[in-house]
């Protein structure tokens, strides 16, 4: 009997030690899994933006609210140990409108840009509409680390896009007019980028360097030579 009993407790000591050993390695095994010394920060991107317009001639205003909606994905690339550090390189979609008092309208087969006034015509909307493609390129530094999800940010960089499609909208008591794919939209666009803020939140900046539109001239023989600029607020994700 005592050799019964001798054998049960070597038996149950030999368990309990197994089973410590295998739940401080678990555990050892779950601090490894959670600590991604290879951790990568900010690759999907969510944007709302304010709208602005710059460099427009004389007389043209904005009114309303301008929106522009941003999301896309970026390749997140640290260059130094503590991978706070990168390069980002990404791709992404977008879509903004301008509420403005520049009438596009079409006739002999060509486009003509024309001043509103309000006080001459009635209107309740005029804007037009691009959807481009875009491609960021940032340089980024934070304060991030391995275990840590909430930082200070600094992204700086340039974004090229392509413009999928355009449109402008007029609509007015005498009549509205719908225009798309309107060749004289800048197909190639790209500006400067910034970025800054804390945990999933930042402040955020474009601003255009070339115009958006390529051939638009006013009645009297003016170019409009108007850029984008944006400023809003920059979600990032994972």
């Amino acid at each position: 009997m005592k050799v019964t009993y001798y054998l049960f407790f070597l038996v149950l000591s030999c368990y309990i030690t197994h089973g410590q050993s295998f739940t401080d390695s678990s555990k050892a095994a779950d601090t490894l899994a959670v600590v991604d010394d290879r951790y990568r920060e900010d690759q999907f991107y969510v944007s709302v933006t304010y709208n602005l317009l710059g460099n427009k001639p004389d007389g043209v205003s904005q009114s309303g609210f301008s929106s522009g909606y941003h999301f896309g994905f970026i390749r997140d690339m640290p260059f130094n140990k503590r991978r706070n550090l990168a390069i980002g390189v990404g791709i992404g979609l977008s879509s903004n409108s301008y509420n403005q008092t520049l009438l596009i309208s079409e006739a002999d087969n060509d486009y003509q840009y024309t001043i509103l006034n309000d006080s001459e015509i009635q209107y309740t909307k005029n804007k037009f509409t691009t959807y481009l493609l875009e491609f960021p390129i940032e340089f980024r530094w934070r304060t991030s680390t391995a275990t840590n999800y909430d930082f200070w940010r600094i992204y700086a960089g340039i974004k090229f896009g392509y413009v999928l499609f355009n449109s402008s909208k007029f609509n007015s008591t005498s009549g509205d007019i719908k225009l798309s794919s309107i060749k004289d939209f800048n197909a190639f666009q790209y500006g400067l980028t910034f970025s800054a803020g804390y945990s999933n939140i930042s402040f955020h900046l474009y601003y255009g360097l070339n115009e958006i539109f390529k051939d638009a001239t006013l009645a009297d023989g003016k170019s409009v030579d108007i850029n984008s600029v944006r400023i809003g607020l920059m979600f990032y994700i994972l």
